[in-house]
């Protein structure tokens, strides 16, 4: 019997992948034929900071997500950006775009999110293509490539048995609060993880994200990585601050989850479904 492979498309929502790292996914799937990878040439433009323009980026989600042909989204890189075409992007998607997943971490979490509210497809907080480049990084594709073809293995483990998850960057979250793009967490276990930022403006992102997640489930705390050294200790670790907001905001505190800014990060994908029979 003849499978057919599972159609992915890639497209860059902030940054620009470089070539080098889509060969090198593209020869890890080589002779696989469970998968078609399908790099969009709008991955590699360069506008500033961006992978595009802001049209040029929008054009492209929009195509890949509304290509009935494609079976899944992957999104190739974070950086900044995707909150800029996001809105836009999610009111130009069509019946195309329902069944389809979307795979992403970092900026995409504006993406993610959105398409959360509105009720399109099956987003997930997950390695992007980009992360190839990182030390153990051909894990990290093997665990994304699972999942975009329904597979399960990746999943972040605490998610057996557990109330309708969301994962965010924390710094993502933070901005997506208050905005048109925020989906109704409550009863959600909500998972964030954090990169490059010091202590005290961890603490001052649990500040404002507490006073907005009222009625979840509660919080898990993935990997707070690469902190900065600040000029003076802040007097508590990413738990503990984690912690205290957690209990002034009366939110049930989880402990921690497997998801973070590197090649472990590991697969939740929005509410119940995307977790296997």
């Amino acid at each position: 019997m003849i499978v057919k492979p599972v159609s992915i498309a890639i497209c860059a929502p902030g940054k620009r992948l470089e070539r080098e790292h889509a060969d090198a996914v593209q020869a890890l799937v080589a002779g696989d034929e469970r998968f078609d990878l399908q790099f969009h040439p709008q991955c590699f433009a360069r506008h500033g900071h961006f992978a595009g323009t802001d049209e040029e980026r929008l054009a492209a989600l929009v195509e890949c997500a509304n290509e009935p042909a494609i079976d899944a989204v992957w999104f190739a890189m974070g950086g900044y950006g995707a909150n800029r075409i996001a809105t836009d992007a999610i009111a130009r998607m069509g019946a195309a775009a329902q069944n389809k997943r979307f795979l992403g971490y970092s900026d995409t979490g504006y993406l993610l999110a959105g398409l959360y509210k509105a009720g399109i497809g099956l987003p997930a907080h997950g390695p992007m293509v980009g992360d190839v480049r990182r030390d153990y990084g051909t894990a990290a594709m093997r665990r994304a490539l699972d999942w975009l073809a329904d597979g399960t293995e990746g999943l972040e483990p605490s998610l057996a048995d557990q109330p309708p998850a969301a994962a965010f960057n924390l710094t993502t979250l933070a901005m997506l609060c208050g905005t048109s793009l925020m989906p109704d967490l409550t009863g959600h276990v909500v998972m964030v993880e954090e990169v490059s930022e010091h202590l005290y403006a961890v603490d001052r992102l649990f500040f404002h994200i507490s006073q907005h997640l009222q009625g979840i489930a509660g919080i898990r705390l993935g990997r707070i990585s690469d902190v900065p050294e600040n000029d003076r200790p802040f007097g508590a670790s990413e738990e503990e601050i984690a912690q205290y907001w957690c209990a002034k905001a009366g939110i049930s505190y989880l402990g921690r989850a497997d998801i973070g800014h590197d090649a472990a990060n590991k697969i939740v994908p929005f509410g119940l479904a995307g977790r296997g029979a």
